[in-house]
């Protein structure tokens, strides 16, 4: 089991555009394609509170490949995204980290 950190940096402003299209398109979308989504975060003391963080969690390598690939191919999702960028970027950067878990971890 691997997990992936990715943290959404936001445009100013946007981080409640982000979180609504969480809320009512992205979470269903990626229950269609197979996502396990453990936990998401805003940042209340740190470099800035325009982020959003969250965690996923992957069989492996090849998992995370096939299911990102489909969803980032689907249809659905690509006119959603550009509906919801209709007035601009909501996301500034992205960072992203695949995450394997020590020996001493309590999740594995």
């Amino acid at each position: 089991m691997i997990h992936e950190l990715r943290i959404y940096r936001c445009m100013p402003g946007r981080l409640p555009d982000l979180n609504k299209r969480f809320e009512t398109v992205t979470l269903k979308l990626w229950e269609k394609h197979g996502f396990r989504p453990v936990g998401f975060w805003t940042t209340v003391i740190g470099e800035s509170n325009q982020d959003l963080t969250y965690l996923l969690e992957w069989k492996d390598l090849a998992e995370r490949e096939r299911v990102f690939g489909g969803f980032m191919s689907d249809p659905e999702w690509l006119k959603a995204r550009a509906e919801t960028e209709k007035n601009g970027a909501i996301v500034a950067n992205i960072t992203n980290r695949i995450l394997a878990p020590t020996a001493y971890s309590k999740m594995k």
